[in-house]
């Protein structure tokens, strides 16, 4: 704590007597805190695949550091507070549970600039972040719905928050499109990264006639169980090929590398700002990984065809007409779902089984 507040005392010396010297000197330090461990195949190893991305770019102008597995809660605020506490000048945290410890440890520490993963508050020294994954996901579901033999889709779920309840919709709502028939079963695994856990859930869709499954869990266990009974599987996250060769159709990947580079050379340039950041596929930070030769050429062309409507604008996930779970038309044809209502689902649109339960 002492050497602590006796560098910031250097720190504000060498800014009084030459701000150049100070810069040149003093690498911006980037603190990361994680849900899972980075080796997760999915959602960590993706922002930690951006962690490094921030450090091939800058060099040493940066210090990175971060921590891996902290449950959210308690344990996240104990963290964050730690790493500001040893200097850190700009905070990546990155997981929806740790919003509100982000916005505590941020009041008693204004100096620091802290980004929050999925989250939804924001304060003077606190943004929010996230890609608009539910593009990918939509662009998934027309390849499950096409390729689908028992029309019985597996989900494998998380937690019942806005942001899951929109990745399954944006699926369904794509495989839907393309097959009127098709239903999607939902299994909530109650965790982000547990591949026993998870794996189980997925074994469980399948006993359900599930002939595709993918997820919305950190881990490579689905695709991993899918590629045992030689059924396919779409990942999330991260390209995870490399757990099933031939299960994998695609994944639904994310690119943090250009949006931390940003954030961190707005911290440099005193031009950091609170805002809420939510780019996809026009921004290349939502994208797909490369397609299995499995998929047919037909379904490669329509998946080119609607990514690149996404991409100019001229087509949205969530355009009408937009149908809830019992067939009623919530949102009518030339109209579009708005963000406010993404960021807010709360109900499944047609086509996906089951209640959805209380979050």
């Amino acid at each position: 704590m002492h050497s602590n507040k006796l560098t910031k005392l250097a720190m504000t010396a060498a800014l009084a007597f030459g701000a150049n010297a100070a810069t040149a000197e003093d690498p911006l330090k980037v603190g990361f805190v994680y849900v899972g461990p980075t080796g997760d195949a999915g959602w960590t190893y993706g922002h930690d695949e951006g962690r490094k991305y921030i450090v091939e770019k800058f060099g040493d102008k940066v210090e990175t550091n971060y921590v891996e597995s902290v449950a959210e809660g308690a344990d996240s605020e104990r963290v964050i507070r730690q790493l500001a506490a040893k200097g850190h000048d700009l905070i990546f945290t990155t997981s929806f549970g740790y919003m509100n410890p982000t916005l505590k440890v941020a009041k008693k520490f204004k100096k620091v600039k802290f980004e929050h993963a999925t989250g939804y508050k924001r304060g003077k020294n606190t943004g929010t972040y996230f890609a608009r994954a539910y593009q990918g996901r939509y662009l998934t579901g027309l390849i499950a719905g096409k390729m689908t033999k028992s029309n019985v889709i597996g989900y494998v779920a998380s937690f019942p928050i806005p942001e899951v309840i929109r990745g399954i919709n944006a699926f369904t709502k794509g495989a839907q499109e393309v097959n009127p028939d098709v239903k999607v079963k939902v299994v909530w695994a109650s965790t982000w990264y547990d591949p026993a856990k998870e794996r189980e859930a997925a074994e469980t869709l399948m006993l359900q006639g599930a002939d595709i499954l993918t997820q919305h869990t950190d881990s490579a266990a689905v695709i991993q169980a899918a590629e045992s009974k030689g059924n396919f599987a779409i990942g999330y996250h991260s390209d995870m090929s490399a757990y099933g060769a031939k299960a994998h159709l695609t994944s639904t990947v994310h690119n943090w590398g250009p949006l931390y580079a940003a954030k961190v050379q707005a911290v440099m340039d005193g031009t950091w700002k609170s805002e809420d950041l939510w780019p996809g596929i026009a921004e290349g930070v939502t994208d797909l990984a490369p397609l299995n030769d499995a998929i047919p050429a037909d379904v490669k062309a329509l998946i080119a065809e609607k990514k690149q409507a996404i991409k100019d604008g001229s087509m949205r996930v969530f355009d009408g007409p937009v149908f809830d779970q019992s067939g009623k038309e919530v949102i009518g044809a030339g109209k579009t779902l708005d963000d406010g209502a993404l960021k807010g689902f709360n109900w499944y649109v047609k086509g996906v089984e089951g209640q959805l339960p209380k979050s």
